[in-house]
C-alpha cells in the first residue's frame, strides 16, 4: 500500500477539485545520504554483478538498480547472488557474528519462487535519536543530545510491481517518524497532558476579520482528552502520509513505479507501537496467548470516511465547514498558534498553525480506532514472549495458532539466555512457509503448495535479560 490504498480510495469516492493542502512534511535528506540519527553500519548489501552475455546495457543498468538487500544482512557479491536465486530460494539471515540487532532480533527472508523477477520485500531495523527543536514555551532551543528521545524501530516492506517504493520506504519512513517527533520530545517527557496549543511563531500573522467563521458553540461537546499516546500515533500516521507523499513525487520525476505494504513497530517510553499499511501482519504470542497487533488499513469508521470526501471534494462544505478534526471548537485568538488536530488519514493527534480556515465548524466529531498499541511495563514477560511481524508471504500458508506452535518449538529447543534463538525462530517460520522443492514445486509437509511469494519475518523478543537494553 501506501501510494496503492490511498490512490483506490480516491477513486472510489471519486475526484472533485484540487484538495485541500496539508501542512508541508519537514525536508528530509535525500535517498542517498545515510540518517544521522542511525548508529554505524556497514554498507548496504551490494547489486550482483550481471552474468556475462550479450544483455544490452540498459538491461544491466536495470539489474543492478533494481536489486538489493537490507543492510544488516551485510550479504558479500556471491551471497547477494545466492539471495537472488529463484530455484534454490536459500533463507538470509544476518550473520552470527556477534554484532546483533537491537533486542537480539531475529531476522530471516528468502525470494519468491519466480513470481517477480528479484525479491520485492525490504526491512529495516534502526536505534534512531530525535533532538527536540523547540520548548513546550515555543522557543527554539540549543542542541542537546541530552534532552532528545531515542526510539526503536523495526519496519518490513512489501513492494507491488516492482521493489522499488518498498527499498524507498525501508530507507526514508523512519525519518520521517523522526521528524514528525521532534516537537513532540520535551511534551512526552513530561509527564502532565499534553498543552492544546503551542505558543505562535514571532510574527504569526493573525486576523481583524474573523468573527465571520465563528458559529454558535451549542452543538460542540466538551474538550477531548488527548493522550501523549495518542501524540505518538498521530506522529506515526503524519509519517506514513508524508511517505506516501514523497513516493508520490518520486513516481513522476524519478520513474519510481509500483507502491508497497508497510508494517511497522515503534518502541518508546515503554510501549510499542504497531502501524500497517496492507496485508502484512504482526501478533504477539505471550505465554501461549496469541495478541493480534495489527489490522488492515482502511477506512474503518464514518468519521474518516466523511473526512475523506471533505479533503477531496471541499466544495462539499460550502465555506462552512472544516474536514480537519480539533479536540475543541477553535477561537479566534488562537490564530497562529499551533493546535492539536487530525484529519481524515489519522487516529492520533499533530500539531499544526491554526489558520482563518480552520475556525470554521468542524464537519464531524468523532472518535476512530488508534494504532495498535502495546504497553510493556504492564506485563512480566519471559524470554519467550515474542512480536512476530511478517510479509504476507508468511500468512498466506500459516495460521496465527501455526506460528505460535512454532515459537513453542523452536524456542523451548534453546536456552533462554542465547540470543541466536530468535533467528533461530524467524528461520524456522520461513522455512516452515516456504517448504521444500518437490517435482511439482515448494511443498509444505502435507504436500499443499508452500508460499511462492517472498517471504520476511522479524522476531522482536519482549523480555528476557538485556532485551530492553
Amino acid at each position: 500500500m501506501l501510494n496503492r490504498v490511498r490512490s483506490a480510495v480516491a477513486h472510489l469516492v471519486s475526484s472533485g477539485g484540487a484538495p485541500p493542502p496539508r501542512p508541508k512534511s519537514p525536508d528530509l535528506p535525500n535517498s542517498t545520504s545515510a540518517p544521522p540519527a542511525a548508529p554505524p553500519q556497514a554498507p548496504r548489501s551490494p547489486p550482483a554483478r550481471a552474468g556475462s552475455g550479450s544483455a544490452a546495457p540498459a538491461r544491466t543498468v536495470e539489474s543492478r538498480a533494481s536489486f538489493c538487500r537490507p543492510t544488516f544482512l551485510q550479504l558479500s557479491p556471491g551471497g547477494l547472488r545466492r539471495a537472488d536465486d529463484h530455484a534454490g530460494r536459500a533463507v538470509q539471515s544476518p550473520p552470527d557474528t556477534g554484532r546483533r540487532l537491537p533486542w537480539s532480533t531475529g531476522y530471516a527472508e528468502v525470494i519468491n519462487s519466480g513470481k517477480s523477477r528479484h525479491n520485492e520485500d525490504q526491512a529495516c531495523c534502526e536505534v534512531v535519536y530525535v533532538e527536540g527543536q523547540r520548548s513546550v514555551s515555543g522557543a527554539p532551543r540549543e542542541p542537546s543530545r541530552g534532552q532528545g528521545l531515542c526510539f526503536y524501530y523495526w519496519g518490513l516492506f512489501d513492494g507491488h510491481a516492482g521493489g522499488r517504493a518498498a527499498e524507498m520506504a525501508s530507507r526514508l519512513l523512519h525519518r520521517h517518524i523522526r521528524e514528525q517527533l521532534k516537537d513532540l520530545v520535551e511534551i512526552l517527557q513530561d509527564p502532565s497532558p499534553p498543552p492544546l496549543c503551542l505558543p505562535s511563531t514571532p510574527g504569526a500573522p493573525g486576523s481583524s476579520d474573523s468573527s465571520h467563521l465563528v458559529g454558535p458553540q451549542s452543538c460542540w461537546s466538551s474538550q477531548k482528552e488527548v493522550t501523549h499516546e495518542s501524540l505518538v500515533v498521530g506522529a506515526i500516521e503524519n509519517a506514513f502520509q508524508f511517505m506516501d507523499e514523497q513516493m508520490a513525487r518520486e513516481r513522476h520525476g524519478h520513474q519510481v513505479e509500483g507502491g508497497c505494504c508497510a508494517l511497522v513497530v515503534v518502541y518508546l517510553l515503554g510501549k510499542v507501537y504497531v502501524a500497517n499499511a496492507g496485508d502484512s501482519r504482526a501478533i504477539i504470542v505471550r505465554n501461549g496467548e496469541i495478541i493480534p497487533m495489527s489490522r488492515e488499513f482502511t477506512p474503518e469508521t464514518e468519521r474518516q470516511r466523511l473526512q475523506m470526501l471533505g479533503f477531496l471534494k471541499p466544495e462539499l462544505l460550502g465555506g462552512e465547514f472544516t474536514h480537519l478534526e480539533f479536540p475543541r471548537r477553535v477561537q479566534p485568538k488562537e490564530l497562529g498558534q499551533r493546535m492539536l488536530y487530525r484529519d481524515q488519514n489519522m487516529t492520533g493527534w499533530a500539531y499544526k498553525k491554526i489558520e482563518l480556515e480552520d475556525l470554521r465548524f468542524p464537519l464531524v466529531c468523532g472518535e476512530g480506532k488508534k494504532v495498535r498499541v502495546y504497553d510493556l511495563t504492564q506485563y512480566e514477560h519471559c524470554p519467550d514472549d515474542v512480536l512476530v511481524l511478517g510479509t504476507d508471504g508468511l500468512w498466506d500458508v500459516t495460521s496465527d495458532c501455526e506460528v505460535a506452535a512454532t515459537v513453542d518449538r523452536v524456542l523451548s529447543a534453546y536456552e533462554p539466555n542465547d540470543p541466536s534463538r530468535y533467528t533461530a525462530l524467524a528461520q524456522a517460520l520461513v522455512l516452515g512457509a516456504r517448504g521444500t522443492p518437490r517435482d511439482r514445486g515448494w511443498r509444505l509437509p502435507n504436500n499443499k503448495l508452500g508460499s511462492g511469494d517472498d517471504i520476511s519475518v522479524f522476531v522482536i523478543p519482549l523480555g528476557g535479560p538485556g532485551s530492553y537494553s
